[in-house]
């Protein structure tokens, strides 16, 4: 991974959409560089085809600073950045099973899935699910905020994942791990399944800052 935040996320976009989680010019990405300002994908922007020279600008209460105009959800990245202190970068993907998953009427607000893996309790933890509201609407700041005060994986319903991480690698990471773990979910649907026991649950989830 590059030191500079701007080839970082050129190439966490492009390892995305590589992977098929990023279609057309849907999810965005941001970093929150030291200064407290945040380097954030521009508006109608490919993952697949980032422009390190074009990323946009934003102080750290979402004030233009710079570069191409942000993606329509930059105060979803902005009320996260609020209420997490350690997290420095967050990935919002539009992802075929997250999306359809967050379709479901059956998801428990505290915690979306059941934990069926040891891995999705460590890298996912609790999956917050927030509820819909349109894309780019400044209340989806508003509830977002709300269900990352204690929770790195958000599920928004009718919408996407969000992932926040101490820095782009990790919350790419977990990004990728909410999208399996939601393939998994529908993989399952129906059938009586064995779950992580809630000792062990609470135990690899443990005390993740970001």
């Amino acid at each position: 991974m590059s030191d500079m935040p701007e080839r970082t996320l050129v190439d966490v976009g492009a390892r995305l959409a590589a992977r098929g989680l990023a279609h057309g010019a849907s999810g965005n990405l941001s970093i929150r560089l030291d200064d407290g300002s945040l380097l954030i994908t521009p508006t109608r922007a490919r993952l697949g085809a980032l422009d390190a020279d074009r990323l946009a600008r934003l102080g750290a209460d979402g004030r233009p600073i710079g570069g191409d105009d942000p993606s329509k959800e930059w105060p979803l990245h902005v009320a996260i950045y609020r209420v997490r202190s350690h997290a420095r970068a967050i990935v919002h993907l539009h992802s075929r099973h997250a999306v359809a998953v967050a379709c479901l009427d059956d998801l428990a607000p505290d915690d979306a899935l059941p934990t069926y893996t040891a891995y999705q309790a460590m890298r996912v933890g609790r999956l917050r699910l927030v509820p819909f509201v349109p894309p780019g609407d400044a209340a989806l700041g508003d509830a977002v905020a709300i269900a990352a005060r204690d929770s790195r994986s958000l599920l928004l319903a009718n919408h996407g994942l969000v992932a926040a991480g101490i820095d782009l690698e990790a919350a790419s990471a977990t990004a990728e791990e909410i999208e399996e773990t939601c393939a998994l979910h529908l993989l399952l649907g129906g059938r009586r399944v064995r779950l992580v026991p809630d000792d062990a649950t609470a135990r690899l989830r443990g005390d993740e800052p970001a």
